[in-house]
């Protein structure tokens, strides 16, 4: 038994005794001050909970309505419906939980504040009270006089019972002292425990609620992600086709509404052709009603062998001709308006307005077609099994578009997956890889490009072939390279040192081979430095490259840019320097493949070592990025840039890429190197910018792209740290210099074309 305040002491009323009260005294008092601020906490919370409680049933009514709304989606219905009463169950487990809280926190402390420390202060008041008595008794009786006896035995009778009083009120009080004491400990152990068993409760029905849920749940996320491939491959397809009419728009004539020229008399649904059409009054005064014209025009169309027409979508079709074999089509030329024809039947005659000449022709055109059509599938049943087994379609519309329009509608799945080995994964040969990794040109599995992802992006950067947006340099590099290609390469020593490549669903084997392939390269040749037979190889160096160099040195302001003069093959053979292949260097065929727009030696060079920022001290320090821009390729350029190299790295004569790409007016280039971050304001030895070279030399094309660069550069810089990544205008006609350049670069060399004309 363990006591606060030892009773023998209280008797005493020894020094340690009191001691020991003022010490109860101070903790019973901080205890009061504890226990309030807990209770007052706990108020709170209960109040808030409710509160929140209260909101999440008001939310949980919203998501209700929402799956009412949702009807005509089953999927969408069932879940948020299963979801809101999930949810509605954890709403009445939170209001338990806050009920017991009440109970066992504020309602319990509560009652122990209330009754035990109130006893405890009036047994305090009581044993001050009478500790006072004593004292003053003690003084009385030590100041009475031997002589005075009666006074004496006063003093004496009453410091007896002051005595007797105070020892039976002190006893009391170190009672209750020690009573309190061991009840605090029960009454706080005993509220939190039943405050925390109501948290078990709570979460274990938690638990057992979403344990339940816990299949659906993992069923609708397999499903949503299924829906997001298709929402994505739905808006991959809804913006070529978007693309596609808005090309096809941009070369219609936009004076008149030519949108729709075509008819086509075996349509599924039945509607042979259909558009706007202004519609003359019927009615003895023959009027077009121009104060109302939306009274006029109706939206026609010709099905099931009648004209109709209606105002609006869900208005029921009002029949113009009942038969379309009973009526005859005419041009109307007498009239005051114009693009007009005239639909006749027997009993009455219909006055058309189109809004163009071609509108019309095509209108007469469907309506007579359909009357011919009309004829014969009354009169021979045969022909009309015929006619379905292949349609007949008219069109105004001259040329072939199909080819185009399939081409165009090619995803990027289709076109890197048609580059020989790119069916299959390269590193562990599952068949249809969905990602692909576009430093290094090949397709890869799922679970192949995680583990490239988690290489880094200086070894493999991974994209999706249909979930992502592919650039065309990006697609023309995928298709230039290739799974062959890369493990050539990468896999050269495979087979000599034994080792198996993994199979899928093979984790820890793939992640060990990939990585030794990657980022050890103990599979690649480091004796084969290029794919010629081992022996001793002569190879050309050109010094075309070296001339361009000069000729662009040498140019002055508006002079035209030229190619250089072309070698006879004897000269270039006298003028080339022949090298072992054995040794050479890696950098050095990297610099040279650049030039070459050879894709797969520069890689075969990357992947034995050279060194993407590799500069030829022998040729100005030019970089293999600058040799890319003097070969002309831009999907060299990007395949350097994707694997590290350096934009803004200059040769001795302070020109960087974006300096060379502008001399030579290579348009694309120069879009490619502004949206990787090249220093459009850098200078070279002569203190010329890009945007001064392109200025001297009349490039407008490359001059509006380096001032857009700088004006947008300039809004950036405006707006702040949390300013806009650009203005759309700026990244539009990025986009379409972009487009150009990869698909229609003959446009952009028309500036060269005009100044050799000079």
């Amino acid at each position: 038994m363990r006591m606060a305040v030892d009773f023998e002491e209280c008797l005493k009323d020894s020094p340690r005794f009191r001691a020991a009260l003022e010490e109860v005294e101070g903790d019973v008092a901080e205890l009061e001050l504890k226990l309030d601020k807990l209770v007052k906490l706990c108020i709170a919370m209960i109040d808030t909970g409710k509160a929140f409680c209260v909101a999440n049933k008001q939310f949980m009514n919203g998501i209700r309505d929402l799956a009412q709304y949702s009807s005509n989606d089953a999927v969408v219905e069932t879940s948020l419906t299963k979801f809101s009463d999930s949810l509605q169950e954890m709403i009445n487990f939170h209001t338990i939980l806050f009920d017991q809280t009440q109970r066992s926190i504020k309602a319990q402390l509560q009652n122990f504040v209330k009754e035990d420390l109130r006893k405890f202060k009036d047994a305090k008041k009581q044993f001050e009270k009478v500790s006072e008595e004593k004292e003053n008794a003690l003084v009385k009786n030590a100041q009475v006089q031997r002589n005075k006896q009666h006074e004496v035995e006063e003093a004496t009778n009453i410091l007896t019972a002051t005595r007797k009083c105070f020892r039976h009120i002190a006893l009391d009080y170190v009672l209750q002292i020690n009573v309190l004491q061991s009840k605090r400990r029960s009454e706080i152990l005993k509220s939190m425990l039943s405050f925390m068993y109501a948290h078990l409760a709570f979460f274990h029905q938690g638990y057992d609620l979403f344990s339940e849920l816990g299949p659906y749940m993992k069923d609708l996320g397999a499903q949503l992600d299924r829906l997001v491939v298709d929402a994505a491959k739905e808006k991959r397809e809804m913006e070529q086709k978007h693309s596609t009419i808005q090309q096809k728009a941009a070369l219609q004539d936009f004076s008149s509404d030519d949108s729709k020229l075509e008819y086509n008399v075996d349509a599924a649904n039945g509607i042979v052709m259909e558009g706007y059409l202004f519609k003359r009054a019927s009615n003895a005064f023959k009027t077009w009603n121009r104060k109302k014209p939306d009274h006029i025009r109706r939206w026609f169309s010709i099905q099931n062998n009648q004209l109709v027409y209606q105002k609006k979508f869900k208005d029921n079709p009002t029949v113009v001709v009942e038969d379309l074999r009973l009526c005859t089509v005419k041009h109307c030329e007498d009239i005051e308006r114009r693009f007009c024809f005239e639909v006749v039947s027997p009993t009455k005659s219909c006055m058309l307005q189109a809004d163009s000449e071609k509108l019309r022709q095509a209108w007469i055109k469907a309506v007579q077609t359909s009357i011919a059509t009309a004829y014969r599938e009354k009169g021979d049943e045969s022909e009309k099994l015929d006619k379905k087994s292949s349609p007949s379609t008219g069109s105004l519309d001259s040329g072939n578009e199909s080819k185009d329009k399939l081409l165009k509608g090619e995803s990027a799945l289709q076109r890197v997956q048609c580059i020989p080995g790119n069916a299959s994964c390269c590193d562990c040969g599952l068949a249809d890889p969905r990602w692909a990794s576009i430093n290094l040109g090949i397709t890869l599995c799922i679970e192949c490009s995680g583990i490239h992802r988690s290489l880094g992006v200086h070894f493999s950067k991974v994209r999706s072939l249909t979930l992502d947006t592919w650039e065309p340099e990006l697609l023309k590099l995928m298709c230039e390279l290739g799974n062959d290609v890369i493990n050539r390469v990468y896999e050269a020593k495979v087979e000599k040192m034994g080792v198996k490549k993994p199979q899928p669903g093979q984790r820890q084997e793939k992640e060990a081979y990939i990585k030794a392939k990657y980022v050890e390269r103990k599979f690649v040749d480091k004796y084969a430095i290029s794919s010629s037979p081992p022996e001793q190889e002569k190879r050309m160096v050109s010094k075309s490259c070296e001339e361009k160099r000069l000729s662009i040195s040498k140019l002055g302001p508006g002079d035209p840019v030229r190619a250089p003069p072309q070698s006879s093959e004897a000269e270039r053979q006298d003028s080339s320097v022949f090298l072992d292949s054995k040794h050479l260097n890696p950098g050095l065929q990297l610099y040279r493949a650049s030039y070459e727009k050879n894709l797969p030696k520069m890689a075969e060079a990357l992947a034995h070592g050279a060194d993407v920022n590799w500069a030829n001290s022998e040729e100005n320090k030019a970089t293999p990025l600058i040799q890319a821009v003097l070969g002309g390729s831009l999907v060299t350029c990007e395949f350097l840039l994707q694997n590290g190299a350096n934009v803004n790295q200059r040769d001795v004569q302070g020109r960087g890429p974006l300096h060379h790409a502008t001399v030579l007016g290579h348009t694309g280039q120069v879009c490619l190197f502004l949206k990787r971050g090249a220093n459009q304001h850098a200078t070279d030895e002569e203190g010329k910018d890009p945007l001064t070279i392109a200025v001297e030399a009349a490039n407008a094309d490359i001059v509006t792209l380096l001032r857009l660069a700088r004006m947008n550069e300039e809004m950036r810089e405006s707006e702040g740290l949390y300013g806009q990544p650009g203005d759309e205008t700026y990244q539009d006609i990025f986009r379409d210099f972009s487009q150009m350049a990869s698909n229609n670069p003959e446009k952009l060399n028309r500036f060269q074309q005009d100044s050799q004309k000079f």
